[in-house]
């Protein structure tokens, strides 16, 4: 079973970060984390590699139905969107929300992931070269 929402963008990372980080924004979530794997493993390990960025994305009011519904649900969340560079493409992937509801088989979730998924697969459509 695929776990990820993925597109692909014919766009330099930079631009395709920019891109991803307005469109999610336009669909109500915000960034809380963001982790630059490249730069961590080239500083921790000296080891080289593409570019790529995991932004851990909120949209507050789903978070709170989520957790009502599930307080062990934190450890799914936020809902982590990867950007990275495939040779000379971006690609930018997202958890599938319905991922929630699968692994807690509880129906209490599954709107939330409805309209996660919702606003997500509006968001990655939006995406220059992709809507």
């Amino acid at each position: 079973m695929p776990y990820d929402r993925t597109v692909t963008l014919d766009a330099d990372f930079a631009t395709a970060v920019a891109a991803v980080r307005a469109t999610l924004a336009e669909e109500g979530f915000g960034i809380l984390s963001e982790i630059d794997v490249r730069a961590t493993l080239k500083a921790k390990l000296d080891h080289e590699m593409e570019d790529y960025l995991i932004l851990g994305a909120c949209n507050p009011p789903l978070a709170r139905e989520a957790l009502e519904a599930d307080r062990s649900i934190g450890l799914l969340l936020p809902c982590n969107v990867v950007v990275r560079r495939d040779g000379d493409r971006t690609v930018v992937q997202a958890l599938d929300p319905g991922t929630m509801v699968t692994l807690t088989g509880l129906p209490a979730l599954e709107p939330v992931a409805s309209d996660a998924t919702r606003r997500l697969d509006a968001a990655l459509a939006a995406l220059p070269g992709i809507g």
